[in-house]
């Protein structure tokens, strides 16, 4: 029988999950759509997703992929079927056809990130996004932004000891955007390191406050020492908001 591989779209609410990928240490989102899927399909299925959410993060577009080599199914009635099973926190928008050789990690060319920030207490956005006590000078934050696009090494904004073979990555586009008190941070790179967007965000809010400039950023990241960069801001308030492929993965 021919192997098929398939993409999901997905959005899930992370609060609950110690991340997207499978741990030793709690329940991960993979985890359940993994346990979810191969139960309704009665075979096991392994699930590999675009890549890592850590602790908390949450993701308004997600994707992953698995193999079937199966009797065919009615894509609608297993996408019906899975939100029906799937926990409240996680939800399947779509299931489409991809090329045998399309992987969900590998293949995808960029990737964006989005992190909220307000300086009102609001008990509904607690949860889904950081409060700071103080206002941003977005136009400071923003003259950094420009900044990260001259470099590749982003070392300085990388969790230590991880197994990657370099900590190059391509940023496209960093901003940060007031919308009343809530201020939005969007940045897309064709990959993050481990920590990358909490990292930066946090070094970009100590320009915000008036305590870096711009040369000081440029030796930040110069120094390639995640020592010399600002906290890590919590993982509630960042979404993995899109990953973008190819057009000629799909079927």
């Amino acid at each position: 029988m021919v192997k098929s591989r398939f993409f999901i779209t997905l959005s899930y609410n992370g609060k609950n999950y110690v991340g997207w990928q499978i741990q030793p240490n709690g329940i991960s989102v993979q985890q359940i759509l993994q346990k979810s899927l191969s139960t309704i399909l009665r075979s096991n299925v392994e699930v590999v997703g675009a890549g890592r959410t850590d602790a908390g993060v949450h993701a308004h577009k997600m994707f992953a992929h698995f193999d079937w080599e199966g009797d065919s199914f009615s894509i609608e009635n297993l996408v019906h079927k899975l939100n029906n099973y799937l926990p409240k926190d996680i939800s399947i928008h779509n299931i489409q056809q991809v090329k045998p050789d399309a992987h969900a990690r590998f293949s995808a060319v960029s990737r964006c990130y989005k992190y909220y920030v307000t300086t009102k207490k609001d008990p509904f956005l607690q949860e889904l996004s950081h409060r700071v006590y103080f206002v941003p000078d977005v136009e400071r934050m923003n003259a950094l932004c420009k900044i990260l696009l001259e470099y590749e090494d982003f070392s300085s904004f990388s969790k230590s000891h991880t197994d990657v073979k370099t900590n190059n990555c391509k940023i496209e586009f960093a901003n940060w955007e007031q919308k009343g008190d809530m201020y939005v941070f969007t940045i897309n790179a064709d990959r993050f390191l481990r920590n990358m967007v909490r990292a930066i965000v946090g070094t970009l809010l100590e320009a915000g406050r008036g305590n870096l400039d711009e040369r000081g950023m440029h030796r930040i990241i110069q120094a390639k020492n995640r020592q010399v960069a600002g906290d890590s801001v919590p993982g509630h308030a960042l979404y993995l908001e899109d990953v973008k492929y190819p057009d000629d993965i799909w079927l």
